[in-house]
């Protein structure tokens, strides 16, 4: 089973929330089951495990899944649950912890289309952009390729934030200017700052990008086509991690560019 964080349950009941002792008992008597789990392996054990929400949810039951998963494991949980009367939609979400504070959300979602338009009401609650993409396993598909926008994004603003340090620009004004061109996106508005402040507390792990640019590569290599600078971001995130910055926002791949430039840095 995925690892437990009770400290989290803690917080979910001082805000009114409810705290179930396990999968079966909180799943039970819902109509709407909503998971988000770190990788493939947790959401098989939580969905398909013994106790878990097939064996335990009520024919019916809606659930959708929120995990940033391996688009194969999606498609294996609705079948599943399509055999036993249960309704399974994947709904990877896109957007970081901002995103979610201010329910702001991007969901690609992968299921059924009638299935998809009785999430809407939940999905709307957290999700300003909500698409329905295509069948079981679309959505992790759509959230493999966006995965694969944001670490190559990150890694160019990276690249080019150490160049402009290296010719003495003024950092904070080349960010602004660069913002209203071509070359502005919501990576380089929302990440550039802190990488200029030098912090680096994770809205989004280099751990889980590691791992979502692994599900990246593996689905490529399945669908026989080439991602040859996103392999490339895949090997960076993974030497990153290597040197102990997992637990570090995604955008600290500026310290990696700092370091192949001969500059000496910290993890912090």
């Amino acid at each position: 089973m995925p690892r437990e964080t009770p400290e989290k349950a803690k917080l979910l009941a001082e805000k009114g929330g409810r705290v179930a002792e396990s999968v079966a008992e909180a799943v039970r008597d819902a109509d709407v089951v909503v998971t988000m789990l770190p990788d493939s392996p947790d959401v098989e054990a939580v969905v398909l495990g013994e106790g878990g929400v097939l064996e335990s949810a009520r024919p019916g039951t809606l659930l959708i899944d929120a995990s940033t998963i391996r688009p194969e494991v999606s498609r294996a949980i609705a079948d599943r649950a399509g055999a036993i009367g249960i309704r399974a939609l994947d709904a990877p979400v896109s957007g970081g912890e901002a995103g979610a504070i201010e329910g702001t959300l991007s969901i690609m979602v992968g299921g059924e289309a009638d299935d998809y338009a009785a999430a809407r009401e939940v999905l709307d609650a957290v999700g300003r952009t909500v698409v329905h993409v295509g069948p079981a396993g679309a959505g992790q598909t759509v959230k493999a390729a966006n995965q694969l926008i944001v670490g190559g994004t990150i890694q160019l603003v990276s690249e080019a934030l150490v160049f402009l340090a290296a010719h003495g620009v003024d950092l904070p004004s080349a960010v602004t200017v660069l913002g209203g061109g071509l070359a502005g996106s919501t990576v380089l508005q929302r990440k550039a700052p802190d990488m200029l402040a030098r912090r680096f507390d994770p809205g989004f792990r280099v751990d889980l990008h590691h791992k979502d640019l692994g599900i990246v590569i593996a689905a490529a290599r399945d669908a026989g086509v080439a991602v040859p600078l996103g392999s490339h971001v895949a090997d960076l995130m993974a030497s990153l991690r290597a040197r102990g910055a997992g637990s570090l926002d995604h955008s600290a791949l500026l310290l990696q560019v700092e370091r192949l430039s001969g500059k000496d840095n910290e993890l912090r």
